[in-house]
C-alpha cells in the first residue's frame, strides 16, 4: 500500500509542478526550451503516474480482500 501512495503522491507533485510551469512560463522563452511546453509534458506524465497510483491502490485493495 505504501508503494501505491508513493506513486500517487509523486504523480500529483509532478502534475502540480507542470501546471505551475504551464501557467507562469507562457511569456518566458529559454534558449533551448519553452517552460510552458515542458509544463504540458510534465502534466501528462504526472497525470498518468497519478492514474497508475490509483490503479495500484485499487488492485492492492482487491488482492487484500481476496478478489482475483
Amino acid at each position: 500500500m505504501a508503494s501505491a501512495r508513493k506513486t500517487l503522491l509523486t504523480g500529483s507533485i509532478t502534475f502540480v509542478a507542470g501546471l505551475a510551469l504551464w501557467l507562469f512560463g507562457l511569456d518566458v522563452e529559454i534558449f533551448i526550451f519553452t517552460p510552458s511546453k515542458v509544463g504540458v509534458v510534465l502534466m501528462v506524465i504526472g497525470g498518468l503516474e497519478t492514474l497508475y497510483g490509483i490503479y495500484k491502490s485499487i488492485s492492492t485493495d482487491d488482492a487484500a480482500r481476496g478478489r482475483p
